[in-house]
């Protein structure tokens, strides 16, 4: 029975809001939920997690009505409640937030906000609508973040959620399901909706967040419930009194010990080189990006969501056609003619969409598995026998069951158990290199750590790895070395090991934001000459952001992108003491100023710096730092 929602109510923040009891769900024989239970309080975010399978998304859309439950009991502001579909939902005040599946690409952001208007008879008051979605957005903190007349297909993945919430806020919702929010944003992005979903818990409102990303959990959540095989096991704790150790433990029902597994030390870049990248290009989103793996080294290709990673991977694959540059395979010049040269050549590759790049959901199993073979194999025949052997020993390394080879479709599978016969199927072949894109996207964090576990010891054997994450935890947990790409550019190789997830963001940030900061250094040395940089420094160390140098005697030593310990710069006084004033160098004819830059938020985004020649006219410190100020409030 529909119930008429109030509006919400600050006053109410620690009512319960819904309560769940015993929920069962069965599909034809598979039972997705065997007793789950489940709350939430007004004013609160709460976790809801579990492995790949273990009927998080059931419950899900059984909140916000997608499925009616077989059994069990649903209050929800104190009422019992039976939902026979999405718009009893949505009339109590419950949504559920998709990435973009639920919204209109055709029709204007306005019009998708206020989709439910669109059906009720008589004229639409557009300017009325107008103003509510600009009060909805300032409620938010995103009053410039939605251009109102634009259609949806024209925006990134941020703004359609950001859509989406809009949408759900304008029939009122007091319960907002968040699934799996932060799959397909850049870190930036993923703050800005962290943002938004706090100003959301502040104003009264429940939110059900769902992930795979720890992280995320333990920085967001007030309390978490875990599911595992359709049963709860972990019902409302306070995340602030859990450990990733204990969460982990909850969801796969065993200790993992550390998702990451130490590097191999005696395979940091030794070996011949495997993969050589020079100035590839491929328009219009690859323009110039190079880079080297050696065997047994694990490369991470870093960046932001759009940077023009993915589209390197398939330039080098030969699944779209370069422009311009030179990619070296075990030092032998790789064509871009087909993705069956580079196979045959021994390079290897798992796109990032499982469903539409990887698999073919009509075939069977073993059918799947054996794809890249009929790519790699001369002749009439298809030679499956050649590869049985090697089938039987891969299926054993990744634990999967061999009895269901047979089954006559991918989709009977969970996403993990997907990936790993994705992965196995390059693994069949015996690759040189293998690249790989997100390839923990939507894994559950067993399947993560079995994976991670594996691509070791691939690289171990000699194989040189190529990683593209979107996860910079994930990246610097398994990289040796990352590679930076920005707005189709690489603009660092570094080590991981002097990379944290805050330098990594910084150093991935576009170029059209990086030229705030680059027009900033410009001024600053038009202004007054010499050199302007912006760096991250810890300890004894920094990592170059940005570099301006008018006056080349004032050269700093160091350029963007480049690592470089504090003495062995040329203004190591200046970087060591990082005072309020200019500082001289021992070795004289040049003083340094180091000013800190700090984001809205409070974040340390690293220093500015500006060296000028001894003996001129120096600047007033406090007019340097207001001009770093102004341009950090833009950030």
């Amino acid at each position: 029975m529909a119930l008429p929602v109030p509006d919400p109510s600050p006053e109410t923040a620690d009512a319960m809001l819904l309560r769940m009891r015993g929920i069962t769900k069965t599909f034809d024989r598979t039972r997705a939920l065997q007793g789950a239970d489940f709350e939430l309080v007004e004013g609160e975010i709460h976790g809801l997690l579990g492995a790949n399978g273990a009927g998080k998304s059931t419950l899900s859309k059984i909140i916000s009505g997608h499925y009616a439950l077989d059994s069990g009991e649903m209050t929800y502001r104190g009422r019992d409640i039976r939902l026979r579909g999405t718009r009893d939902a949505l009339n109590i005040g419950i949504a559920i937030v998709m990435q973009e599946t639920s919204l209109v690409p055709d029709l204007t952001v306005l019009e998708n906000i206020f989709l439910p208007e669109l059906g009720r008879p008589g004229r639409l008051d557009y300017r009325a609508l107008r103003r509510s979605g600009e009060e909805i957005l300032e409620s938010l903190g995103q009053q410039d973040a939605l251009p109102f007349d634009i259609e949806v297909r024209k925006l990134s993945s941020a703004q359609k959620q950001l859509v989406e919430i809009a949408k759900a806020l304008s029939v009122r919702a007091k319960l907002l399901i968040f699934d799996e929010p932060t799959a397909s944003l850049s870190p930036g992005e993923v703050e800005r909706l962290f943002d938004v979903m706090s100003r959301l818990r502040a104003s009264g409102r429940g939110l059900v967040f769902v992930s795979h990303r720890l992280e995320e959990v333990f920085a967001l959540t007030d309390r978490v419930t875990v599911l595992r095989e359709g049963r709860t096991v972990m019902d409302a704790r306070e995340t602030s009194g859990l450990t990733q150790a204990e969460l982990i433990r909850a969801m796969v029902g065993a200790e993992l010990g550390a998702i990451y597994t130490e590097r191999h030390e005696d395979h940091k870049a030794t070996g011949p080189v495997a993969l050589e990248v020079s100035h590839l290009s491929s328009a219009p989103l690859v323009h110039d990006v190079s880079f080297k793996v050696h065997k047994g080294e694990i490369l991470g290709l870093g960046g932001l969501v759009g940077a023009g990673r993915s589209e390197t991977a398939e330039a080098i694959f030969g699944l779209r056609p370069r422009t311009g540059g030179t990619v070296l395979l075990n030092g032998k010049p790789l064509r871009a003619d087909s993705p069956k040269t580079a196979i045959r050549s021994g390079l290897g590759f798992v796109a990032e969409d499982r469903r539409t790049q990887n698999i073919v959901p009509d075939l069977s199993v073993k059918e799947n598995l054996l794809l890249a073979h009929l790519g790699a194999h001369r002749g009439f025949f298809c030679g499956y026998g050649a590869r049985t052997k090697r089938v039987d020993e891969l299926l054993a390394r990744l634990d999967l069951p061999g009895d269901r080879m047979l089954d006559a479709s991918m989709l009977n599978f969970s996403g993990g158990m997907q990936q790993k016969i994705i992965m196995a199927r390059w693994l069949l072949l015996g690759p040189n290199v293998l690249i790989l894109d997100e390839p923990t996207k939507g894994v559950d964090i067993g399947t993560r750590a079995s994976i991670y576990a594996m691509l070791r010891d691939i690289a171990a054997e000699g194989v040189a790895l190529v990683i593209i994450s979107s996860d910079f935890e994930e990246l610097l947990g398994l990289a040796d070395r990352v590679v930076v790409v920005s707005d189709g550019r690489s603009t660092a190789d570094l080590p991981s090991a002097v990379l944290d997830e805050e330098k990594l963001t910084l150093l991935a940030a576009p170029r059209t934001s990086m030229a705030r900061n680059t027009a900033l250094l410009n001024d600053l040395t038009r202004q007054y000459g010499g050199a302007g940089f912006w760096a991250l420094i810890e300890d004894e160390s920094l990592i170059c952001l940005n570099a301006v140098v008018k006056d080349q005697d004032l050269d700093p030593g160091f350029k963007a992108g480049e690592a470089r310990r504090l003495a062995e710069t040329r203004v190591p006084l200046a970087l060591f003491r990082r005072e309020a004033r200019f500082v001289r160098e021992a070795s004289g004819g040049r003083e340094t100023l180091v000013v800190p830059v700090t984001s809205p938020r409070g974040h340390d985004l690293g220093w500015v710096g500006l060296s000028l020649r001894e003996g001129t006219a120096l600047p007033a410190p406090e007019t340097i730092k207001s001009s770093i100020d102004n341009m950090a409030a833009t950030l």
